[in-house]
């Protein structure tokens, strides 16, 4: 068999296999590129108050305070306003989920179907809804369709329009069924080629994230040595930690100590909004002897976890603002068009050399 006869079984192969898997994982992560807007409007009573600008991280910190006051050991986790939430949430232990008004702390609602659908939907998405190995299925399919599939498909592609490139580019529509199916699948796969490839690899960075930053540390100007973190400061409980900060980031969730975990996990961010640009985070561990250590900090990270947080406004498209989102939501569904259109051209070839 000829090496080029090879790669077109590879890439048939590979397209009915890992193909119908990274179908799936586009068309979810395409309809998930959306769930702010559409569930900051399905959910406005319970997401959105009047005269957001007038409320300061001081009055939201205090009303934080109050109600982990109010519940206690029964919190798992407290959201602050964040992305499409403009008011405070506090998952319970118990898995219940309400929504409480930033400034008068009053109850605003429970988690809705829809909340529950795009839950659901992220599930799917990154783990197909299988515990434990999905995202390992999900990862490893990513990984394979960046190098392999998509690769492959730039070879055959080359192999038979690298001395007529501009035919390659061209779509026809008035086409007969068989040449309209090919035109279909060639021009989407070379045009989305760069976008599908970027979404690819970003996606499986949450899978095999410790081989990403090992290769990620070749640019870094210094080896980087793991030392223990150093105790930056003391509090008496997460109340007194909440009502004495004072940061450059906002605070974006709070995780409660769990049986396995003794300690509070605080998130922050340089800015809870939707926006464009670089993700820049920090993370700070309170510990159960009141030790307050910073596990990371985007100002003083190492050029390569600077680059890994990167991963996710890449995946989703933020990082280039709304054309980025648009972008990456029509590139989630060409793999959907490419495993059909191959399908029908397989099926085709089928047909004629039965015929034949």
């Amino acid at each position: 068999m000829s090496f080029s006869k090879l790669i077109r079984k590879i890439h048939l192969w590979l397209g009915v296999t890992c193909g119908l898997i990274v179908s799936f994982s586009g068309l979810t992560g395409s309809l998930y590129v959306w769930q702010p807007e559409i569930t900051r409007m399905l959910n406005s009573e319970m997401l959105v108050i009047k005269d957001e600008n007038a409320l300061g991280n001081k009055e939201i910190l205090q009303t934080t305070i109050s109600l982990i006051e109010v519940h206690k050991d029964s919190i798992s986790k407290i959201v602050l306003p964040y992305r499409e939430q403009q008011t405070i949430s506090i998952e319970f232990k118990g898995g219940r989920k309400n929504y409480y008004h930033p400034s008068s702390g009053s109850l605003l609602g429970e988690k809705s179907n829809s909340i529950v659908f795009f839950e659901t939907l992220l599930r799917l998405h990154r783990s197909l809804g299988i515990p434990d190995v999905g995202k390992y299925i999900v990862g490893v399919s990513a990984l394979v369709f960046c190098f392999m599939l998509l690769s492959s498909g730039v070879y055959i592609w080359w192999t038979i329009y690298a001395k007529k490139l501009r035919k390659g580019f061209i779509f026809k529509w008035k086409s007969k069924k068989r040449k309209f199916n090919f035109d279909m699948h060639k021009v989407a796969g070379i045009y989305f080629f760069v976008p599908l490839f970027i979404i690819a690899l970003s996606g499986a960075y949450f899978t095999n994230n410790s081989y990403y930053k090992s290769i990620l540390r070749i640019f870094d100007e210094k080896p980087q040595v793991e030392t223990p973190i150093e105790s930056i400061s003391h509090t008496s409980g997460i109340t007194d930690f909440l009502s004495t900060i004072q940061d450059e980031y906002d605070i974006w969730a709070i995780h409660f100590p769990t049986v396995d975990s003794k300690e509070y996990r605080i998130r922050f961010i340089e800015d809870s909004s939707i926006q464009s640009g670089l993700r820049k985070t920090k993370e700070v561990r309170i510990t159960n002897k009141g030790q307050v250590r910073v596990l990371s900090d985007y100002k003083s990270e190492s050029f390569s976890n600077r680059m890994a947080a990167q991963f996710y406004p890449i995946h989703i498209g933020e990082i280039a603002g709304i054309l980025g989102r648009i972008l990456v939501f029509i590139s989630g569904l060409i793999p959907l068009m490419l495993f059909i259109t191959g399908l029908k051209i397989y099926k085709a070839k089928r047909f004629k050399k039965f015929r034949s």
